[in-house]
């Protein structure tokens, strides 16, 4: 891996995931797992909050001048230097004992998502990337692989993924979207991070869906790009603000865009 401005705070995120990843395992498929319902009726566990806790503690005494953002609890501290988490993305899987689950961890440097982990330790999985380093997979550093995008060129080619067509007919795109998914080559709803790693990584050319937080997005960003692929918000902005997401190889992007696009 080439040397980069942020491989501190690289390092710092594989010690974070290191430390995290016992603590959700050690709840996964727990009898005892308390589950409770937020506000907006998604499921949160004893797991999702103390795993964000652990990562709280961890990052006021390694980084006390950084902000901290995550889902489960108010955001801390000021600055331009920002990290983002997702406990356990994947939390209705967690629940149902699915392993398809992970850990989000991102560094935003001035708005701009520059260090990003997802560590799926129920499927031995770990992806990461920091700006200029590219991207890759492994259970540690020193097991690194360099991913890439797909070079697949178009749509009648391509592998879509999503999480949910319902999800489509709430934001008022489900004709646009079916679509698509029927212009596809093959579609299937990976769901989650999961369907950004696959774009990553390759094996699918376009993951897509029309409702995400920050928390959900910040760590995939610098995955995708850094594999050679392109991340927007479905009306066309780069990164992770825009309350939804598009990633592709970057070949089909604009294309896509001027499918499902609400630019």
């Amino acid at each position: 891996m080439p040397p980069t401005y942020y491989d501190d705070d690289l390092r710092l995120a594989h010690v974070l995931a290191d430390a995290v990843e016992r603590v959700t395992m050690a709840r996964f498929r727990a009898e005892d797992l308390v589950v409770e319902s937020k506000p907006d009726l998604t499921p949160v566990t004893d797991a999702d909050r103390d795993a964000e806790e652990h990562i709280r503690a961890q990052l006021k005494r390694t980084r006390p001048r950084d902000a901290v953002e995550g889902e489960e609890f108010d955001t801390t501290g000021h600055g331009p230097r920002r990290w983002v988490i997702d406990p356990i993305d994947g939390t209705k899987n967690f629940v149902r004992g699915v392993p398809v689950w992970a850990t989000l961890i991102a560094l935003v440097d001035d708005r701009r998502p520059v260090v990003g982990l997802v560590s799926a330790p129920a499927l031995g999985r770990r992806w990461w990337a920091a700006a200029g380093s590219g991207a890759y997979t492994g259970r540690s550093l020193s097991s690194a692989k360099p991913i890439r995008v797909s070079q697949v060129s178009a749509i009648e080619d391509a592998s879509l993924s999503y999480a949910s067509t319902g999800s489509w007919r709430a934001v008022g795109r489900y004709d646009e979207f079916l679509s698509l998914a029927e212009t596809c080559w093959r579609s299937r709803a990976y769901g989650d991070f999961w369907s950004y790693m696959l774009v990553a990584e390759g094996a699918v050319d376009i993951a897509t869906e029309p409702d995400l937080a920050v928390y959900d997005m910040a760590a995939l960003v610098p995955i995708v790009t850094e594999a050679g692929g392109r991340f927007t918000s479905l009306d066309g902005r780069d990164g992770c603000w825009g309350g939804n997401a598009l990633a592709t190889n970057g070949l089909l992007h604009e294309e896509v865009l001027g499918r499902i696009g609400t630019g």
